[in-house]
This record gives C-alpha cells, sequence and structure tokens, in this order.
C-alpha cells in the first residue's frame, strides 16, 4: 500500500503533462516542447542559407506537382492556352501568399508551422461541375463560398470536436494520400493513358529509387534534399532518354522571362453547387486540422493531443487563402499534407523553409517560363515523387487515426468509409452511372469517404456516454485489481490509453490516501465516466474532506506538520488531472477527477 509519505516521494514521477495541458508548451512556438530526435532543424531553428534554399526547392517541386488539378479545371472550362499559362501565374502568387500566411501568424491567422499551400483534390469534383455549369466565374465564386465556410468552421472547430474526431481527421489524411498516389498510377495505367516505355519504367525507378536510398541510407543533406536530387536526377535521365517532348520544349522556350500575371475578377454563384463545395469545405477543414496536427506531433516528442489553439489558427488561414484564391482568380488550396510528409521524411521542419518556399513561389509567379518548366515534367518523374510523398501522408493519416484504441464504432466508422471511397477509385464508372443529383456526391473518393465517416460518426454517437462502477472494500485495497479495471474499461471504450493511465495512476494514490488518512469506515466506490471527450473519475467514501490546494505546500509545511504532507499529496493529485473538485456532506466526501480526452 502507497501512503501519504509515498505519494510526497511520487511528486517527480508523475506522468509527464502535454502542450494542451502547460500554458508554457502550448501554441506554434511549442517553448519547452521536446526536441524529436530525428529533426535535423526544429521549428525555431534556421538552417543555413544553402539549406534553406534547396530545401524551399524540394517543396516548391512537390507543390507544383499538384498544378494538374487547376489545368483539369481550366481545361473543362475551355479555356484558351495563353490565358491559362496567365492563371497558372495567378495560382503560384496565391500559393505563395497562402504559405507565409500559415507560418508568419498574423493576429488570429496562421499555426506557426512549416506547412506550405497547395492546389487540392479536395475541390476538384465540385470545381469541374462548377466549370462546365458556369465557366471560371462560377468556379471562383464558389471557391470563395468554400474559402469562407472554412474560415467559419475554424473558431467552432474545439465545440465541432465531436463531429470531427481524430479518426475522421486522420482518415481524410490517409484518403487524400491513397488518393493521390491512384491518380498517380492512373496517368500510367489509365483507360486514356498512352503505354509506358521501358525508357520510362526506368527513369521513374531511378528517380524512385534515389528519393528512397537517400532517405533511408542518406545522412545529412542527402537525406535532407532527397526528394530534390531525386526530381534533378529525374529530370536529367528523362532528357538522355528522350522523354521529353520536343514541343513541349518548344512552349518553354515560348514563354517571357518576366511577366505579370493579370488578374480574373469575375464571380458568379449557383445554389445548386453548395452542397458540393460545403462538403468539399469540410474536407479541406479537417485535411487541414490533420495536417497542423501532424506538425504538432512532429515537433514535439512528448506530443500527446492537439493543440486547438494553433489548429483553429491554421484552419482559418486556409479558409481566408481559398476565399482569395478565387477572388483572384485561381481554384481551392490547401495545407500541403505531401510536404509535411517530406518534412517527416527529410526531418526539417524549420520554419523558415516555409518563408523559402513563399519566396520562390512568388518569384515563379512573375516568372512564366520557370512555372513553363515545371508544367513539362515526364509523367514517370512526376509519379515518382508522388508516390514518395504520399506514403509519409498515408502513415501520417493512419498515426492520428491509431491516436486513440479503436472500439468497435470507430472501427467501423473507419473501414466502411474506406470501403466506400476506395470503390470510387477501384470503380470510377460508379459516379457516371449514378443519378445526376448525386453524381458530385460519388464524384470524388475523398468527398464519399468523408461524408460517410461524418454520417456513421454522428449515428454512432448514439449511447456514445458510459459508466462502470469499482468497490474498494474497507481494508481490501489492490492497486493491481484498480488498474485492470481501468485498463479494462478503457480498451472497451477505446478511450486513449495515456489519459487511462494518468486516472489509473491518480485513482490509486488518491485511494491510497483516503485509506491511510481520510476513511473513517465502509468502502471505497470509484464511479467511471467516458463520453468519447471526456473521461471522469468519481471517488466517494465516509470519512473526511482531502483538500487539492492550486499552491504547492512549502517545506516548511511539509515537514512541520502533518497537514503539510496532506496538502502536498493533494496538490499531486490536483496536478495529475485536467480538473479536481472536492465535496463533502453528511459524513460522506467525493473526489472528482476530470480528464481532457
Amino acid at each position: 500500500m502507497t501512503h501519504t509519505s509515498d505519494v510526497i516521494q511520487a511528486v517527480d514521477e508523475r506522468p509527464p503533462r502535454s502542450a494542451s495541458q502547460d500554458p508554457v508548451r502550448a501554441g506554434a512556438k511549442l517553448t519547452g516542447a521536446r526536441r524529436p530526435a530525428n529533426l535535423a532543424y526544429g521549428l525555431d531553428e534556421v538552417p543555413p542559407p544553402s539549406a534553406l534554399v534547396l530545401n524551399g526547392l524540394q517543396h516548391v517541386g512537390l507543390v507544383t506537382i499538384y498544378l494538374v488539378y487547376p489545368l483539369l479545371v481550366f481545361r473543362a472550362a475551355g479555356v484558351p492556352i495563353d490565358v491559362t499559362a496567365g492563371l497558372m501565374s495567378t495560382g503560384m502568387i496565391v500559393l505563395a501568399v497562402a504559405t507565409f500566411l500559415q507560418a508568419k501568424r498574423l493576429g488570429p491567422v496562421g499555426s506557426g508551422f512549416m506547412c506550405p499551400s497547395t492546389f487540392t483534390a479536395s475541390y476538384i469534383g465540385p470545381s469541374l461541375l462548377a466549370a462546365k455549369a458556369g465557366g471560371l466565374p462560377l468556379v471562383f465564386g464558389m471557391t470563395i463560398f468554400a474559402g469562407l465556410l472554412e474560415a467559419v468552421l475554424a473558431p467552432m472547430l474545439n465545440r465541432l470536436r465531436a463531429i470531427l474526431p481524430p479518426e475522421v481527421s486522420g482518415l481524410v489524411i490517409f484518403v487524400i494520400g491513397l488518393s493521390g498516389g491512384i491518380a498517380g498510377l492512373r496517368t500510367l495505367f489509365g483507360p486514356q493513358a498512352e503505354p509506358v516505355l521501358p525508357s520510362e519504367w526506368c527513369v521513374g525507378l531511378l528517380t524512385l529509387g534515389v528519393m528512397v536510398a537517400l532517405n533511408v541510407w542518406g545522412r545529412g543533406a542527402a537525406r535532407m534534399f532527397c526528394a530534390l536530387i531525386g526530381l534533378v536526377i529525374g529530370y536529367v535521365a528523362a532528357a538522355i532518354a528522350g522523354l521529353v517532348d520536343a514541343s513541349a520544349i518548344s512552349v518553354v522556350v515560348a514563354a517571357p522571362w518576366f511577366g505579370v500575371p493579370k488578374l480574373h475578377f469575375s464571380w458568379s454563384f449557383d445554389l445548386a453547387l453548395v452542397a458540393p463545395f460545403a462538403i468539399a469545405s469540410v474536407a479541406a477543414t479537417m485535411k487541414a486540422a490533420g495536417a497542423i496536427t501532424v506538425c504538432q506531433r512532429m515537433n514535439d516528442a512528448a506530443w500527446v493531443r492537439t493543440d486547438m489553439k494553433s489548429v483553429t489558427r491554421g484552419v482559418l488561414a486556409d479558409g481566408v487563402s481559398t476565399a482569395l484564391a478565387g477572388a483572384v482568380g485561381a481554384v481551392g488550396t490547401n495545407a500541403a499534407t505531401s510536404s509535411v510528409g517530406l518534412a517527416a521524411a527529410t526531418g526539417v521542419a524549420s520554419r523558415s523553409v516555409a518563408y523559402a518556399v513563399a519566396a520562390i513561389l512568388l518569384v515563379l509567379g512573375f516568372l512564366p517560363k520557370l512555372p513553363a518548366l515545371l508544367g513539362v515534367m515526364p509523367r514517370l518523374v512526376i509519379v515518382a515523387a508522388l508516390l514518395f510523398a504520399v506514403s509519409f501522408i498515408m502513415i501520417n493519416g493512419l498515426q492520428i487515426m491509431m491516436s486513440r484504441l479503436l472500439d468497435a464504432r470507430r472501427t467501423l466508422i473507419i473501414a466502411l468509409s474506406l470501403t466506400c471511397g476506395m470503390a470510387i477509385e477501384v470503380f470510377p464508372w460508379i459516379s457516371t452511372a449514378t443519378p445526376v443529383p448525386l453524381a458530385w456526391f460519388v464524384g470524388s473518393s475523398l468527398v464519399l469517404a468523408t461524408a460517410t465517416a461524418l454520417v456513421l460518426n454522428l449515428l454512432f454517437r448514439i449511447g456514445v456516454r458510459k459508466t462502470a462502477t469499482f468497490t474498494v472494500k474497507n481494508g481490501e485495497i489492490e492497486p493491481e485489481a484498480v488498474e485492470r479495471f481501468f485498463q479494462a474499461q478503457g480498451a472497451t471504450w477505446g478511450a486513449r490509453p495515456d489519459v487511462v493511465k494518468r486516472a489509473t495512476y491518480g485513482t490509486i494514490q488518491l485511494i491510497d490516501a483516503i485509506a491511510a488518512d481520510y476513511l473513517h469506515d465502509g468502502p471505497i466506490t470509484i464511479e467511471m465516466r467516458f463520453d468519447e471527450f471526456n473521461l471522469d473519475v468519481r471517488v466517494t467514501y465516509r470519512g473526511e474532506q482531502l483538500t487539492c490546494p492550486e499552491r504547492r505546500p512549502s517545506l516548511a509545511e511539509i515537514r512541520e506538520s502533518e497537514a503539510g504532507a496532506r496538502l502536498l499529496a493533494g496538490f499531486i493529485l490536483r496536478r495529475n488531472a485536467d480538473r479536481v473538485r472536492t465535496e463533502w456532506k453528511d459524513g460522506r466526501a467525493c473526489v472528482q477527477f476530470h480528464f481532457d480526452h
């Protein structure tokens, strides 16, 4: 049995507090955060100028891969080639501003993390519908609507946790990574794709092989610049193999070195497209929230739970950027999970890299020849880089989904949503066979998987609150039995293991202290309640009221009186939980621990 004196000695043995519990560590600066060993440059560290530029180029190379999304929209709208080139330059400037906003933290906007922005697959389905129905003005107008909706959702995220839990956010990130990889492979094996030449296979395998080898076995600069080195080698190999089309080169040669892009201020709106753009906006919101969560995990080895303050700021920046994109003539933007994955792979998470990315993108926006050069990247080089990036996206999604124990509800949400989403990728003809009013709903694996997960999550919240009771008989205190009770209930309810561990630790210490100094007679009753986002432990007994002070008693108070030792025990118990409340009435005392989940 552990008595009050043992609790006093355990003051330095209590579980570490998370960033969300410790105000010193809250926020994007992560002051006092435990630096992960695999980071070459942390959030507030500044790499040398050469490393900064090269890392920036790596991320720009990944971001420009997704230029294919606005290209698809512009082609669907029948936009001439010269206008398309100008729109692409405008898009690069928008991405530069969006990346800067995300990293800089201006007022309530921006997470402060190295999380560049890019064009996203989330808005492709709705944008294609808008392009066919009303041309570019309708695309831009509905993009403004989607961005504003995301900005409205941002400050409500903490209240919407029940609707957007971690497993749904992780699912969205996983589906984005998986669908991105499949989209890349479809350019090689799709019905309309040209046969892959043996030389293309060689170039693709060489590009991917260099990236993987340098990432796994490389050290220092070789590992940090693995994606950029792979892209350069792939470009050179493709040129040697004659895979760069001469007509594509002529387009690059004809493009001017300097040009000011023309902004397009033309918008229209259609109520019929509100639903698809709203769902896409929710998906983009969860993707941005998930990307910021991954950034938090990446920069803090002691990460336990999401810090909603930086997530809210990051999502708000994402929504503002998308609204800005629609306002000046670009399609929807979103946090670049591929860049976050690359940062995790290379170990370079410095905020300064985001500034370098923004600067490079801004320069590219005024240099039409350079975006044209990126636009003619050989398809096998693109696919290789895409597969490398989405590998880390998918793993990050899995880690977020698995951050909580998976009970039957969460298992079904993830499994059924993934099945629905992947059905669209495996059987794309489903969208064409669906009635027109629902075509937008099943036209994208991301939209269908997200909608399915949201509906199932709401349905499965029926009866989500659970209660269990454990009685400790007088004189028969068994810490192992209490621990088994908490572990069994936590596993059954799908509670976070770290939260269950803290609750177990605090409860065992509490009942030992009660039995030693406060209990008069009768049993000690432990009631455990769980409702998805809160874990409450209520301990009742007949005896004296336990005091849990907010201030730690002085050494003199502890040494000179038994009351001082009791106060220290109560102080330790208060520090272990997120909130503590004690009550006493008619000889019965109650201690309530609350743990945010």
